[in-house]
């Protein structure tokens, strides 16, 4: 359902760090909210990104705002675990190998990963040559969980997605 001011959704990059109002402008606007996580801010957040156990960090993290959010009635939320935003390349792998525990957020699981630096650097190629390993990792995440994409190849992203609901009976949507 569309929003009076013709808003259909918010993707907030900072899951409300970079907005002290996120939560509750988003609470009066009743649209899906997708929220990703991010380490640092843009222009720092690649330098030497830390965590405990990224997959665990990020799971509280998100566990920490779904709860927020419910208390505050927004139920319409997607979240994004920010492969590339403050992420190493290690890191982002694990992310990628561990994707499956999202699940016990029960929220839709939105990932982009499309020509990411993640996929070149393997690959030892640049983002315009990345469109193989993108589709492997699309594949990937897929078969993990991922119920969203974010891609740049809309049409080889479907053909994922369709040999993926071959694989398992289960639907998916590329955004």
């Amino acid at each position: 359902m569309r929003h009076r001011y013709g808003i259909d959704m918010v993707n907030d990059i900072s899951a409300g760090q970079f907005d002290s109002q996120m939560f509750s402008t988003m609470a009066g606007l009743g649209i899906p909210y997708v929220m990703m996580h991010i380490q640092g801010k843009p222009e720092d957040m690649q330098k030497s990104p830390e965590y405990s156990n990224v997959t665990d960090d990020i799971l509280q993290f998100f566990g920490e705002r779904v709860y927020n959010l419910k208390k505050l009635g927004i139920n319409d939320m997607i979240i994004d675990p920010g492969f590339g935003f403050g992420k190493s390349l290690e890191q982002n792998y694990q992310l990628l190998r561990e994707l499956s525990s999202f699940a016990m957020l029960e929220l839709p699981l939105m990932v982009g990963i499309s020509r990411k630096s993640m996929i070149y650097n393997v690959l030892e190629t640049d983002p315009s040559n990345a469109l193989n390993g993108t589709t492997s990792a699309h594949m990937a995440a897929l078969l993990s969980g991922a119920s969203i994409l974010r891609v740049h190849d809309v049409k080889e992203a479907m053909e994922t997605v369709k040999i993926f609901r071959q694989i398992v009976d289960r639907p998916a949507r590329t955004v």
